[in-house]
């Protein structure tokens, strides 16, 4: 290496030299840290004593660990697939050739742009059970007894999940981006061929966007399973009976409630582990299905 090359050397790393710093200080030094505590008795304000696999051992036999973990499982397989065909329809359908076509696209991506606190808060009053204007509405249809979704264990999951259908306009623009990307000689094939509208949705149109339907499946997993401002806002301190304690719920409860963070750590490479795991068996599962041009 030249006295040029060792010049410009210098000046590259100078130039990136506050994203190297970033990175050593707020990525990868919190992340070694928490691995650490995560085998560490910590409470933040005193000294790590450390403890081995104590708290991996402890969450194996903790009842409520169990339990936010299965609430968190069970509303991401209820939530995801319906997020992602609904964001579908809603895409298929704002990509056709009506009048208002932009207009329509604002109103469905705006409630994603609504921070999600502020959105929760909303929903605590179309969700009440007395009072709220989704029973309001299905009083209006004739249900006489329409679901206590705050208050009955059995409906909590199901009004997080409702919740989780509002706000699916960032994966409709995505989904529309693919759409408009889709080459209309296809579809003119497709036609002269003698293809119906279903098929040419399907031998057409999902082969196209695959990989768009494969990144919003991983991105859906990963955040459905760090759900956390929705359920916290409707059900502080998980609902009725737990039924919606979530796991991020219950880590955030873990670190800063009961300042048990060597505890919190282990839930949260845990938490790691899982989505790593699930992930990997999405790219299995769909690797035959997402064609790449």
């Amino acid at each position: 290496m030249n006295s040029r090359e060792r010049r410009n050397l210098r000046t590259g790393l100078l130039f990136v030299s506050p994203w190297i710093v970033g990175f050593f200080m707020f990525t990868l030094y919190p992340v070694a840290a928490s691995l650490f505590f995560s085998c560490c008795d910590y409470d933040v304000l005193s000294a790590p004593i450390w403890v081995g696999g104590m708290n991996y051992r402890d969450l194996a036999v903790d009842r409520v660990f169990w339990q936010s973990l299965n609430n968190t499982l069970l509303f991401s397989l209820l939530s995801l697939p319906l997020g992602m065909i609904l964001a579908l329809l809603l895409a298929i359908l704002l990509n056709q050739p009506v009048r208002g076509r932009g207009a329509f696209r604002a109103i469905f991506f705006l409630p994603s742009l609504v921070p999600l606190v502020a959105g929760a808060m909303v929903w605590l009053w179309i969700l009440n059970g007395r009072l709220g204007l989704l029973n309001q509405f299905l009083g209006m249809l004739g249900v006489q007894h329409p679901p206590q979704w705050m208050s009955d264990p059995l409906w909590t999951k199901p009004a997080l999940v409702l919740m989780s259908l509002w706000g699916v306009g960032n994966s409709v623009v995505i989904y529309l981006a693919s759409l408009q990307d889709v080459p209309r000689s296809l579809y003119e094939a497709a036609e002269i061929d003698g293809a119906s509208a279903w098929m040419r949705l399907r031998h057409v149109t999902l082969p196209m966007i695959s990989p768009v339907i494969y990144f919003n499946l991983i991105i859906g997993i990963i955040g459905t399973l760090q759900t956390f401002a929705s359920a916290y806002v409707l059900f502080n301190g998980g609902g009725p009976g737990r039924s919606a304690l979530f796991y991020a719920v219950y880590l955030y409860q873990n670190a800063f409630e009961f300042r048990q963070m060597g505890y919190a750590c282990a839930m949260a490479w845990l938490l790691f582990l899982l989505i790593l795991g699930l992930t990997w068996l999405a790219t299995r599962a769909t690797r035959k299905h997402v064609f790449y041009q």
